[in-house]
């Protein structure tokens, strides 16, 4: 079956990919150069005239999917990522900026909390240009789709026309919703909008924005992918998402129906083990846990390679790895810490450490090991002190997540400290979660240091993200039988987690083996169940909310779910990253973060960049307002 990333590479001249995604996506004058040319004549220009058919209208709508990550000039670089790895990963307790100092410096303000400096307003401004780029696509595509049915009613069918308007209005609420999570009080854009300088909508209107497109959406997409094309936004896709925005808005009862039709349809499972989730294995690709995934694409044509995981592709081991570049987004001593489990229940150390109900701070007992967690500590002190955890009892997530020294990095070898940039400014951990394996051939052959380029794709809704929501509406608004049913789901959740864990790697048979499999000598792995109903919400609370950073941990939603907590724990938000920060600048972890700001209301909602205000205010537009505090 045809996949989308298959046609991101495949529609070329009547089809798409690369810099035309980029030529295609606002339906009016452009002209690409070296785009349709099969020598070195221009062969045409394109407008809405020559895109008024239904490949122009498949053609603007590819370009709004592929939006979803980093595209060339008119979104910025990593503040574009689709992982959203600065904004709700960096910004959070996952992880740091990493690298080293001298190297994307605006990021440093971000991780600092310091967001209005300059250097992060560039990369907010980034994100805000992606973000709108995406809706200005989603429109054009509406808008072209509008004239090819009114002038040629016959070339589109109405089925045809339902899928194309579904799929286009899914992707400018998804667009939008981004932006909203960012910044909150956002101005909203439809295809029939003719001035960009439109002032902001409070946070609760720009949300029934949002939710009345995802309605039409699901009104308008049919149950499976379009053209049998996997990658495809479907009805169900559009429901899940629902579900996250009601959540996010705290509108738990209404998330909770919704959430349950998701779980009750089986459209979408759990993968059988961990390591089937995030992997560059083409017959893993998007299998039943993908809900919304951006297509990576790479060797498919494009000489840059940029069609791949480009806005990740700084996220991987340093020169003295395989992959050569750039050691940014490392994991913290916090998160890492947060995957120690009770030896003897194997449920989280967070939990067991914690009084019932209490908050699941980084100041707790369990976060109280400032050393590396590592195989082996043949040396202590250079630059940090080392605790072996070859008889420690872990998550094996961790081995999913993180870079530890003399644990196999899938099938690359042990991760090893020449890996590491900088360890004094960004810490002993890499990610790993985005890594393709050497054995899948998911690794470019093209583009500046193609080893940093890859075809894994990049989950942006997977199904264990959908039942830890359903799990948390189920605490806040299931009733008596809430507590259960939210126990079931984390115990689903905890159940897949104790299939596989990382192995030897020696080939792809060994990548993924057993818990008790004996080339294990770097952990204990041990995953427990929780046996016993949970005493209470507040307790629930903080059972579900730990195993959402240890299942999407370093996926780019961990800031994003502090905020949702406040909703029902004040200051939850705040609390947990200034305990973070008390506890990461500490001398024997990551001083640099002495330079970080108190965490406060403000940092609720991101400022909108000023470059933006500036704009939409210029000639006298209606213009944007800044966010309270910034």
């Amino acid at each position: 079956m045809a996949e989308m990333k298959t046609i991101l590479r495949t529609f070329r001249l009547g089809r798409l990919y690369g810099v035309a995604a980029a030529c295609l996506a606002a339906g009016s004058l452009y002209g690409c150069k070296d785009f349709l040319t099969q020598s070195a004549n221009p062969q045409g220009t394109l407008d809405a005239t020559t895109l008024s058919n239904k490949a122009g209208v498949e053609g603007n709508l590819i370009a709004t999917y592929r939006a979803l990550d980093w595209n060339g000039p008119v979104g910025g670089n990593w503040g574009n990522a689709a992982s959203n790895w600065i904004w709700g990963s960096v910004a959070s307790d996952d992880a740091n900026k990493g690298s080293e100092a001298s190297d994307q410096p605006g990021i440093d303000p971000v991780e600092f909390y310091d967001w209005g400096a300059a250097g992060a307003q560039g990369e907010l401004n980034d994100k805000w240009r992606g973000m709108y780029e995406g809706v200005s696509r989603a429109n054009a595509t509406l808008r072209l789709l509008k004239t090819v049915v009114a002038n040629a009613p016959t070339t589109i069918t109405p089925t045809e026309a339902n899928g194309i308007q579904g799929e286009a209005t899914f992707l400018r609420a998804r667009y939008h919703h981004e932006a909203w999570r960012m910044w909150g009080a956002i101005p909203y854009f439809r295809e029939d909008d003719t001035d960009f300088r439109k002032a902001n909508l409070s946070k609760a209107e720009a949300l029934a924005e949002i939710i009345k497109d995802l309605d039409a959406a699901i009104g308008l997409l049919p149950a499976t992918p379009r053209n049998g094309n996997k990658g495809r936004v479907t009805s169900w896709t559009a429901k899940a998402y629902k579900g996250r925005v009601l959540m996010d808005a705290g509108q738990f009862a209404a998330a909770l129906t919704v959430l349950r039709e998701v779980k009750a349809s089986n459209v979408y499972s759990l993968e059988t083990s961990y390591d089937k989730v995030w992997t560059g294995f083409s017959d893993y690709a998007n299998g039943p846990e993908t809900v919304l995934a951006y297509q990576a694409s790479a060797n498919d044509g494009a000489p840059d390679g940029n069609n791949a995981n480009y806005g990740e592709r700084l996220n991987l081991p340093h020169s003295g790895s395989h992959f050569s570049c750039c050691g940014f987004h490392q994991p913290s001593f916090t998160f890492v810490n947060l995957f120690q489990t009770d030896p003897v229940s194997g449920l989280p150390l967070a939990i067991v450490n914690t009084p019932a109900g209490q908050p699941v701070l980084p100041s707790g007992t369990w976060n109280n090991i400032d050393a590396e967690l590592a195989a082996t500590c043949p040396q202590v002190g250079v630059p940090y002190d080392c605790v072996s955890t070859a008889t420690m009892s872990l998550d094996p997530r961790l081995d999913w997540t993180v870079g530890r020294d003399g644990v196999p990095y899938k099938d690359w070898g042990a991760h090893a400290p020449a890996w590491i940039r900088s360890e004094t400014y960004g810490g002993p951990y890499s990610p790993k979660k985005n890594a393709h394996e050497k054995a899948s051939n998911a690794e470019s052959t093209v583009g500046w240091t193609n080893t940093q380029l890859n075809s894994v794709n990049i989950h942006l809704l997977r199904y264990a993200d959908v039942l830890l929501l359903l799990a948390e509406a189920e605490i806040e608004a299931g009733g008596a039988a809430g507590l259960e049913n939210a126990r079931t789901i984390v115990n689903d959740i905890r159940t897949r987690a104790g299939v596989k864990a990382q192995g030897p790697g020696l080939d792809r048979a060994t990548i993924a083996v057993a818990l008790t499999d004996p080339t294990i000598t770097w952990a204990k792995y041990k995953v427990g169940l929780y046996t016993t109903p949970f005493a209470s919400q507040a307790q629930a609370r903080e059972i579900v909310r730990t195993e959402r950073q240890l299942e999407l941990g370093m996926e780019g939603q961990r800031l994003f779910d502090l905020r949702r907590y406040n909703i029902t724990t004040p200051n939850y938000f705040e609390n947990t990253l200034n305990a973070y920060i008390a506890k990461e600048k500490s001398v024997k972890r990551l001083q640099k973060l002495t330079q970080a700001q108190t965490v406060a209301t403000k940092h609720e909602e991101y400022p909108i960049p000023q470059t933006q205000i500036d704009l939409t205010k210029a000639s006298g537009g209606a213009g944007l307002t800044q966010n309270p505090g910034w």
